[in-house]
């Protein structure tokens, strides 16, 4: 819902894009995905998202989650029952990909800075909390010098 993280997506290919803050979101995902996505990923971890998730799954659909639910309060498992849609997910195994990302970083293969777009130095870190958090910034990366 933040003008600036959509400009990302749409950069990165996205051929869709919904504010997940307008009135008829999930009704808006529902037809552009004909009935419902076959696969819905929750990476946001508040109760909203992973109800809008829920509800933009089609009948006999899967949802992944990654990251950590902070902000949920529960799970309404007669809306999942009625879909006969999956929920699994947890932890994202950052770690396995890091050397890998890191390296194509390192040779110019990867390009990071449409996401990692505040750079810091450790005296920074409250500051670029701040700023993710104020939506500034859309991801901050230290740098110990």
């Amino acid at each position: 819902h933040h003008a600036s993280r959509l400009d990302v997506a749409r950069a990165f290919g996205a051929t869709d894009v919904v504010d997940s803050h307008s009135a008829n979101t999930e009704e808006e995902l529902v037809e552009l995905t004909g009935g419902g996505a076959p696969y819905v990923l929750e990476a946001v971890g508040s109760q909203a998202s992973l109800e809008l998730a829920i509800g933009a799954v089609r009948p006999g659909g899967s949802i992944g989650y990654v990251g950590a639910p902070m902000a949920v309060d529960g799970i309404h498992p007669g809306a999942l029952f009625m879909k006969n849609a999956s929920l699994a997910g947890g932890v994202a195994p950052a770690r396995i990909y890091i050397p890998e990302l890191l390296a194509e970083v390192a040779t110019g293969a990867l390009d990071p800075s449409p996401v990692l777009d505040l750079r810091t130095d450790l005296d920074g870190v409250p500051d670029a909390y701040a700023a993710m958090h104020e939506r500034r910034a859309i991801k901050a990366y230290f740098v110990a010098e």
